[in-house]
């Protein structure tokens, strides 16, 4: 008998011999730190890990029952997710956090029939439609699925909106020209339709979408092409990694374009390695303040970095902090479904997620943005913090707070946009 079963064995009986409300509470959580998105998966994974591990610590888990946080790399491939969630079945795990679109897409009829709370690293607006009222073509109800911020759709409307209004104040002379560029993959895809209606809704030419892979690559014929459509306005839908083999293929052709990246298209990290060729790019924020500012809540984000980094030095990324407030999230409709004597059931815990209004985790004021879910929309936010990536040097020397503390390297909030709940963008 190995070590491992042995310890194994050890931990089945203790399980079998605790009363249930003195047993762990299983959740899991499905990373991609190897696969197409590891680039902006590692810090989200991390920032989701070292919350849990920090509920547990200081404030005891749930109603005093530590969380069992099963972390389980993925590689960003959605069969094996889906092989995943059919084990954790079997543990009986009483929520989610997850990664991907495709394997969200995918799990969603899986999660709805066995009423698991799933919160993603997805903002598919597909995800939203908890009630099945948009009525569009292959659109599930999906009742369970959460994630904390706007959707992809929502932010890519948003982006549109400065840019028409960027347009204006260049004093562009006639139509702007807006380009979709992104993997043929159901993540960069997922918004594009909804972003294309708008353009056009906002007077934008619309010119034919740009295919680029998710991975890196040589990426000057899409730049090429970029510069022969002439667009004006370019979207970014691939996660970082790829974007910075387009920024630096453009850069080196001259394409003079304003890029406009989705919420994983841009970080400091890509700053970093993409140099200046990022400087200037346009992104959502999740949160209401990024590493360094002063703001309430940053205490416990602080406080929560120091389990995966004891010195208190390392400097966290925007997807670190968005990692947390959506483990955060979970965690409060959890205390939510326990609350009054409660049992930690998925039914309990999707409730809990429409207990509060303008939800802002307790102790993270200033820094997770205010959040509301109704069991019809899962649109948890309308509010896009727009901000713009400037890099004015050489991104080789130091690392990455370094150079943001050195000011080589800074992120300049450019606009915060508020959108109409429109029921006609539910669900897309």
């Amino acid at each position: 008998m190995t070590m491992r079963t042995t310890i194994l064995g050890l931990a089945a009986a203790m399980t079998l011999t605790l009363p249930a409300a003195a047993q762990p509470i299983p959740v899991g959580h499905l990373m991609d730190l190897s696969g197409a998105t590891s680039d902006v998966g590692t810090p989200f994974a991390q920032g989701v890990n070292d919350t849990w591990a920090w509920i547990n610590r200081t404030r005891n888990g749930i109603a005093g029952r530590q969380v069992n946080a099963l972390a389980f790399d993925y590689g960003y491939q959605a069969p094996r997710a889906v092989s995943q969630y059919q084990a954790w079945s079997r543990d009986r795990v009483v929520a989610i956090n997850g990664w991907g679109t495709a394997d969200t897409e995918a799990l969603v009829r899986f999660v709805t029939r066995d009423r698991v709370p799933y919160v993603s690293g997805s903002y598919s607006a597909a995800l939203t439609d908890a009630g099945g009222k948009s009525g569009r073509q292959g659109v599930e109800p999906a009742p369970y699925n959460f994630f904390y911020g706007p959707s992809y759709s929502d932010s890519l409307r948003a982006m549109l909106i400065w840019a028409a209004e960027d347009w204006k104040a260049r004093g562009g002379q006639g139509k702007p020209k807006y380009v979709h560029m992104g993997g043929n993959h159901p993540y960069p895809n997922s918004p594009k339709a909804a972003g294309e209606a708008l353009a056009a809704e906002l007077s934008f030419e619309v010119l034919p979408a740009i295919v680029f892979a998710l991975t890196p690559g040589d990426y000057t014929a899409q730049c090429l092409t970029l510069k022969q459509q002439g667009a004006n306005y370019a979207y970014l839908g691939n996660t970082a990694g790829s974007n910075i083999s387009v920024l630096r293929a453009c850069q080196a052709a001259g394409v003079n374009v304003q890029f406009m990246g989705n919420v994983w298209g841009m970080d400091e990290n890509a700053m970093k390695a993409a140099g200046t060729a990022a400087n200037g790019v346009i992104f959502p924020v999740r949160t209401a303040a990024v590493w360094g500012q002063q703001a309430p809540g940053m205490a416990s984000v602080q406080a929560i970095s120091r389990i995966s980094d004891q010195t208190g030095t390392a400097y966290r990324p925007v997807h670190y902090l968005t990692g947390i407030c959506s483990a955060m999230l979970l965690a409060e409709a959890m205390d939510s479904a326990v609350a009054n004597g409660g049992q930690v059931t998925g039914e309990r815990i999707r409730d809990g997620f429409y207990a509060r209004q303008n939800w802002v985790p307790n102790g993270f004021d200033g820094v997770c943005a205010p959040s509301n879910f109704t069991p019809a929309d899962h649109r948890g936010q309308l509010t896009v913090a727009l901000y713009r990536a400037r890099v004015t040097g050489d991104t080789s020397q130091g690392n990455v707070g370094e150079l943001m503390q050195n000011g080589t390297m800074r992120l300049e909030q450019v606009k915060t946009v508020t959108l109409d709940r429109r029921a006609d963008w539910l669900g897309w």
